[in-house]
C-alpha cells in the first residue's frame, strides 16, 4: 500500500510541475536590428556611413567610366587609320573633338600640335604625343587612388571610434557606486568601440579590393593606350613623309650636250682649210695645216 501511494503522489507531482512549465511562457528573444547595431557605434559611425556612401558611388563610377570603349575603341582606331590614310587631317581633329575617350584626345592633341608647327622634325611630334599620353595614363591612375585612401582612412577612423567608446567605458564604471552598473556601462562602451572598429575594417576591406581591382583594370588599358598611339604616330609619321615626297619631287639629273659654235660665213682665203670642230667643248679650232707656214706655201 504505501508503494501504491508514493507512486500515485509521484505522478500527481509531476503532473503539477509539467503544467506549470506549460504554464510559465518563454522568455521572447530579442530581434537585433543591423541599424540599431550601427547607431551603437557612437559618433564614428558618421564619418564612416558617409566614407562607405562615397566609396559605393566610386565603384559604379570606375565601372562605368574605365572600359576599354572609354579608353582605346576599336571604332575610333579604325576611322582614324582611314583618314590618315586618305589624308584627311582635318576630318581626323574634328572627328577627334566629338569623340570622348582617351585616344581622341591624344590624337587631337598631336593633329593641333602638327598644324600650328608645321616646319619642326617629326621627333617634336611623337614628344608632344608621349606627353600627352602620360597626361592621359595619370589622369586614370589619380582617379583610382580615392579609393586607396578610403581604405587607409576607413580604420583609422574605426580606431579612433574604439579609442572614444573605452573612454566612455572607463568613466562610466569610475563614476558607478554598483557592481551592476559598472558592469552594464563597461558591456555599453565595449560594444561601441567594436562596432566602430568593425565598421572601419568592412570599409577598407571593400574600398581596398575595389582599388586592386581597377588599379589591374587601368594598367591594362594603358598598355594599350600606348600600343594604340604609336601605331597612329607610326602611321601619320609614313603618310606625311610620302605626302613631303610628292610636293617636292627630286630634280632630274641635267644632260650633258654640247653645242657647236656656228662657223662664220666669210670667205676663207686661198689655201686655207676649213676650221675643225672639235667634239669635247664642240669649240672651233684652226686647222694645224693652215696659216702661213713656209713648208707648205704655194703647195
Amino acid at each position: 500500500m504505501n508503494c501504491r501511494h508514493c507512486s500515485a503522489a509521484g505522478f500527481f507531482l509531476s503532473a503539477s510541475f509539467a503544467s506549470a512549465a506549460v504554464a510559465v511562457p518563454a522568455p521572447a528573444v530579442k530581434q537585433i536590428d543591423f541599424i540599431e547595431v550601427l547607431l551603437k557605434g557612437g559618433p564614428m559611425i558618421y564619418p564612416l556611413s558617409v566614407m562607405s556612401v562615397l566609396m559605393v558611388l566610386l565603384i559604379l563610377l570606375f565601372l562605368l567610366t574605365i572600359r576599354r570603349n572609354v579608353i582605346v575603341s576599336d571604332r575610333f582606331m579604325d576611322m582614324a587609320e582611314s583618314m590618315i590614310r586618305k589624308r584627311d587631317y582635318l576630318g581626323l581633329l574634328a572627328f577627334s573633338q566629338r569623340r570622348n575617350e582617351c585616344m581622341a584626345r591624344i590624337t587631337q592633341k598631336t593633329l593641333e600640335f602638327i598644324a600650328g608647327n608645321p616646319s619642326v622634325p617629326f621627333e617634336n611630334v611623337r614628344d608632344a604625343t608621349q606627353t600627352e599620353g602620360s597626361r592621359q595614363a595619370g589622369i586614370l591612375t589619380s582617379r583610382i587612388t580615392y579609393l586607396a585612401d578610403i581604405g587607409s582612412l576607413a580604420p583609422m577612423v574605426g580606431l579612433l571610434g574604439t579609442v572614444i567608446g573605452m573612454i566612455k567605458a572607463f568613466l562610466e564604471i569610475s563614476g558607478g557606486e554598483k557592481q551592476g552598473v559598472r558592469q552594464m556601462g563597461l558591456a555599453e562602451g565595449v560594444s561601441e568601440a567594436l562596432i566602430a572598429t568593425a565598421c572601419g575594417l568592412a570599409i577598407s576591406i571593400v574600398a581596398l579590393s575595389f582599388y586592386s581591382f581597377f588599379r589591374g583594370r587601368v594598367q591594362k588599358y594603358i598598355g594599350e593606350l600606348e600600343a594604340a598611339s604609336t601605331h597612329l604616330v607610326a602611321l601619320l609619321h609614313g603618310q606625311l613623309e610620302r605626302q613631303m615626297a610628292q610636293s617636292y619631287p627630286a630634280p632630274a639629273q641635267r644632260v650633258r650636250e654640247d653645242h657647236a659654235m656656228p662657223v662664220s660665213s666669210a670667205p676663207r682665203p686661198p689655201g686655207r682649210p676649213p676650221p675643225v670642230v672639235r667634239e669635247d667643248h664642240g669649240m672651233p679650232v684652226s686647222s694645224p695645216l693652215g696659216g702661213d707656214r713656209q713648208d707648205i706655201r704655194g703647195v
